[in-house]
C-alpha cells in the first residue's frame, strides 16, 4: 500500500475497517500472522480490494487460518480449494499456504511460534527480510514480504503520521517504532 491508502481508505465500504483497525497494527497471534501471510501471497497480481472482498471465503476455505488444520491438508483439500470460486484458485498459492503452515509448525519447535521467530530476526532491511523469507517460506517475494511486515508493524510506512490510525498504532509501540526509538534505522 502507499501513503495514498490513508486518504482513500477511510469511509470506503471495504478498505476502511482494514485500514483503521488492522493495517500496521502489531499482532503476535499465530492465526492473524498466518492469515496475513496467506492473504498477501494471494494478493500477488491482484488488487487488495479483491482480496478483502474474498476474505470471508478465505477464512472458510482455510479453516479460520488454523495452522495445524491447514498443515494437514492433502490432495483432496487442494482439489477442493482449486474448485472454490470464493478464493484465488491458483495451485502455487494454495500449495504455498499449506507448505507455509507446515513451516510455521517447524518454527514452533525452534522459536515457540511465528511471532517469536519474527521478533528474533527484527530489525532487518527489506532485502534481508526477503532473503530470510525465501529461505523459510514459499511464494514470498520482496513485495509480499514488505507488505506482510508493514501490515504487522515490523516495517514503517503503513500510515502517514497525520493519519488517525498512526496515533493508535503508536500507542501500541510496534516493532519498527521501538527500533527507531533505540536509534536503529530500517531501510524500507
Amino acid at each position: 500500500m502507499s501513503a495514498a491508502y490513508c486518504r482513500a481508505a477511510p469511509g470506503h465500504p471495504v478498505h476502511a475497517a482494514y485500514h483503521d483497525l488492522e493495517y500496521g497494527f502489531p499482532s503476535s497471534d499465530e492465526q492473524v500472522l498466518f492469515e496475513r501471510l496467506v492473504l498477501e501471497i494471494n494478493q500477488a497480481g491482484l488488487s487488495w480490494l479483491t482480496i478483502l472482498n474474498k476474505r470471508a471465503a478465505f477464512r472458510v476455505a482455510y479453516l479460520d487460518f488454523d495452522v495445524d488444520r491447514v498443515a494437514d491438508f492433502g490432495a483432496g483439500d487442494i482439489s477442493r480449494l482449486l474448485g472454490d470460486a470464493g478464493i484465488v484458485r491458483n495451485r502455487l498459492k494454495i500449495e504455498a499456504a499449506i507448505d507455509n503452515a507446515r513451516r510455521i509448525q517447524e518454527l514452533r519447535k525452534s522459536h515457540g511460534s511465528f511471532a517469536p521467530w519474527l521478533d528474533v530476526h527484527h530489525p532487518r532491511a527489506v532485502e534481508e527480510w526477503s532473503k530470510l523469507f525465501r529461505r523459510t517460506f514459499r511464494f514470498t517475494g520482496g513485495q509480499i514480504v514488505n507488505e506482510f511486515l508493514m501490515s504487522l508493524g515490523y516495517l514503517p510506512g503503513a500510515h502517514e503520521p497525520d493519519c488517525p490510525a498512526y496515533a493508535r498504532i503508536s500507542a501500541l509501540s510496534p516493532p519498527w517504532m521501538r527500533t527507531a526509538a533505540n536509534g536503529l534505522v530500517i531501510d524500507k
